[in-house]
């Protein structure tokens, strides 16, 4: 599935956004955002209408969109709730779709897939609904085939470097230190490496912090 930020997320697609734009109340092929004595809410649909053609988005995001070009408080939701309504914007099948193909797509971790939906400020319960969606079977799958993906670049090099590189695979995709360092010790013992031996213990994860930061863009303007 493609990435969503490119394809299916906050609503429909590109072609559906314009078909869309008249129930919406887009209005038409004059540029209301190039005219300073346009009506505000011209103005915020034709930006939303803008953004949702390039890509996904969130309400929030479009909210903040608004908010930085001058755009009235009480207009800015007025448009968002029209867009809403006819399902240009919907939070619930972004999430979806974002934790679908991000999840596939990048490796991330349900942990990591809820902050990035967070930062782009879906509501707690369309996080996580859309993140339960996860196959827990699933996910230590999909860690366990980025150790396996990264296994082969570590040999050669010092046990305690190959530990440390398996780990951080997976800490940088929003996995457990729990997680990281079993699927680690896995890996490595199944090449015949003896950890013990070699001064490591990879039976317990040390205390990890409340959240790892994930790996994936930067919020969307």
């Amino acid at each position: 599935m493609a990435d969503a930020r490119g394809s299916p997320g906050g609503a429909r697609g590109s072609g559906s956004a314009l078909r869309a734009a008249s129930d919406a109340g887009y209005p038409g092929e004059a540029d209301p955002e190039a005219d300073p004595e346009a009506d505000p809410e011209a103005v915020a649909k034709l930006i939303c209408l803008r953004m949702l053609t390039a890509a996904p988005r969130t309400r929030a995001q479009l909210a903040t969109a608004l908010r930085r070009r001058g755009v009235p408080e009480a207009v800015a939701e007025a448009v968002l709730g029209r867009f809403a309504e006819v399902k240009l914007i919907d939070d619930a099948t972004f999430a979806s779709a974002w934790v679908e193909s991000r999840h596939h797509g990048r490796g991330l971790s349900g942990r990591a897939l809820a902050a990035e939906l967070r930062d782009r400020g879906v509501a707690s319960g369309d996080i996580q609904a859309a993140v339960a969606r996860l196959d827990p079977e699933q996910e230590v799958a999909t860690a366990r085939a980025l150790v396996a993906s990264r296994l082969a670049a570590t040999r050669g090099q010092p046990t305690p470097a190959r530990v440390r590189r398996l780990i951080g695979v997976l800490a940088r995709k929003g996995y457990s230190q729990a997680l990281a360092y079993r699927l680690a010790r896995e890996a490595l013992e199944q090449e015949g490496i003896d950890l013990a031996g070699a001064g490591l213990d990879l039976s317990d994860a040390p205390e990890e912090p409340p959240e790892e930061a994930p790996d994936g863009p930067p919020l969307d303007p």
